[in-house]
């Protein structure tokens, strides 16, 4: 059998699907001769295979023997970009379009690279440039439409999935994605839809059923979402998303233990992964492990850290950030800007929060309606000291508001062991407050010398601490600087957009039911601790300048509001 005739069968075979049989054959004839065109289809063979290193080696080997074959390298660059070498499959790429500018394939194959690159409008303009060339290519228009959801055009997106879907029905893949525009768009029960119809077409793709769970959240069908994901994670064990999505379903079904052991099981599969360790902190705050919810929360502000932008912040954050920077180097600490720092904030041996204050502060609790109390020295001097030292020094000052205030939250690194300590003893000092409440959320909010603070509004918990911890001397008017508290709870029907996000709707609210205001002057290291239903804000700011006179606000959120239906957090 001569290897021109071997070369036949074994393209008939390949053609037919027979791969073991043709794959032999392609084998035989390279044994016995230096054959280009059976080492160029061994290539194809195992890239229709997906074995990507061993098509990547075929082809690497058939471009010794014609390093100009046009097919040869188009094939090469769309290994490289399987095994996430897009730089190379981009260079690749561009090397077979310099001879050869009207090849539509390889327009689209490049623009797979510019996605892996996340170079998302260049992406869209390749897949444009193959569509112009090679109209009607189904695999093209969900790639486009692919690129378009990356650069959140979700409309857009939705017709470019539906434009492929139009040409191939039967395209599973473009189902899905165009459940995922659908669920960027909101439109949850048709992005469950769309995923049931690429599931309908390949049921064993993990990735869909996954994705699939995340818009049953969406819709609080919990039970169902917690089921797409074990289906997910019955095709692929090791789909750390499909875990980290069941531990959002078991949190919101309150199955706090197996939700820990899924996120765990996320981290073991990706260990660097900020979802998955921003969701573990939440969860094992709310079984009370703060210790170690704090722990995870700090691990997830050093993988996330972003070094201050003088380009992009807003002035008042780069004001900020160069006070804080002039204060740190005048303690002689060369901090450098492209990581984290956390200043001191270690638990403390003795005592955070004053003893002294528990009886007398629990009498008024049960006694005050609305419930609301007003504690002076709630934190032991060396408790305050320290909490200073960390809030001055600490780089977590990361979200900026439109008002002009900085804001603190835990995934940003302000879940200090001190800051857990604290939340501990509240609940152990003030039991008839706190009773089985547990913190759910914290953060702090830094001000300058006159800005804004936080409008009127309620919040979606328990019980709410406040406290202030900027000295008394930086407060420019004693009567004021503090808390505006209104006397009465935010209606039980009302969602939490509306009663913690609009503002008018609150004062319209207040006007109506004739509510009367109290304020509470600013005094350093005192707590108002009151029902979070209650409608408040912050007092007009009157401080000096100066970085530590900063005004500095702690919130602590305990339990959760009795209205509202058990809520879900991810960063």
């Amino acid at each position: 059998m001569t290897p021109h005739y071997q070369l036949d069968q074994a393209l008939l075979l390949h053609q037919k699907g027979a791969l073991a049989k043709a794959e032999q054959l392609y084998l035989e004839i390279l044994a016995g001769s230096r054959n280009f065109r059976a080492q160029y289809l061994l290539a194809v063979l195992r890239h229709q295979q997906e074995r990507w290193t061993e098509a990547l080696e075929a082809v690497e080997a058939a471009l010794e023997l014609e390093p100009d074959a046009a097919e040869a390298l188009g094939l090469y660059a769309m290994l490289l970009t399987s095994t996430s070498r897009f730089e190379e499959a981009l260079a690749s790429f561009d090397r077979v379009l310099r001879r050869n500018a009207e090849y539509g394939e390889m327009w689209g194959y490049r623009g797979a690279a510019l996605m892996g690159l996340k170079r998302f409008d260049d992406a869209l303009q390749s897949f444009n440039r193959a569509l112009l060339l090679k109209p009607g290519s189904a695999r093209v228009l969900h790639n486009r439409a692919g690129a378009l959801q990356s650069l959140e055009r979700f409309e857009e997106a939705l017709a470019g999935y539906d434009d492929a879907l139009a040409l191939t029905p039967g395209y599973s893949k473009a189902w899905t994605g165009r459940g995922r525009a659908l669920q960027s768009l909101e439109r949850f029960e048709e992005a469950v839809a769309s995923y049931d119809k690429a599931l309908a077409l390949t049921p064993d793709h993990s990735k869909t059923w996954s994705a699939r769970a995340v818009a049953l959240l969406s819709l609080n069908r919990f039970e169902e979402a917690s089921a797409s994901c074990n289906k997910a994670l019955a095709f692929s064990p090791d789909h750390a998303e499909a875990w980290h999505n069941l531990a959002l379903a078991l949190r919101a079904l309150r199955r706090l233990d197996e939700a820990i052991a899924s996120a765990d099981r996320a981290l073991v599969l990706r260990p660097h992964h900020p979802p998955s360790l921003f969701l573990r902190g939440t969860l094992l705050c709310e079984i009370n492990h703060l210790a170690e919810g704090f722990a995870a929360y700090t691990r997830h502000a050093r993988l996330t850290f972003q070094p201050p932008n003088p380009v992009a912040d807003p002035s008042h954050k780069q004001r900020h950030d160069r006070e804080q920077h002039d204060y740190l180097a005048g303690l002689g600490l060369g901090i450098r800007e492209s990581e984290l720092y956390l200043a001191d904030g270690e638990r403390l041996q003795t005592a955070a929060i004053n003893p002294d204050n528990a009886d007398h502060i629990a009498a008024e609790w049960q006694k005050s309606r609305p419930q609301v109390v007003v504690v002076d020295n709630l934190l032991t001097e060396a408790a305050l000291e320290e909490l200073q030292r960390f809030c001055w020094g600490s780089t977590v000052w990361r979200r900026s508001y439109a008002d002009g205030y900085l804001g603190a939250m835990p995934e940003h690194g302000f879940a200090s062991p001190l800051l857990a300590q604290i939340a501990d003893e509240l609940c152990e000092t003030f039991p008839t407050i706190f009773g089985k409440h547990r913190l759910q959320m914290w953060w702090a909010f830094k001000y300058d010398s006159s800005l804004s603070g936080i409008r009127l509004h309620a919040d979606d918990a328990a019980v709410n601490v406040n406290f202030w911890i900027t000295p008394d001397d930086a407060n420019c008017n004693r009567n004021n600087g503090g808390l505006v508290i209104w006397d009465a709870n935010a209606p039980e029907h009302w969602e939490m957009a509306r009663y913690n996000g609009d503002e008018r709707a609150c004062r319209d609210f207040l006007a109506r039911a004739g509510a009367k205001s109290r304020i509470v002057p600013y005094r350093a290291n005192r707590a108002v601790i009151f029902d979070s239903d209650l409608f408040h804000e912050t007092d007009k700011i009157e401080s000096k300048e100066g970085y530590l006179n900063r005004r500095i606000n702690i919130t602590m959120l305990y339990g959760r509001r009795a209205a509202a239906p058990e809520a879900w957090r991810v960063p």
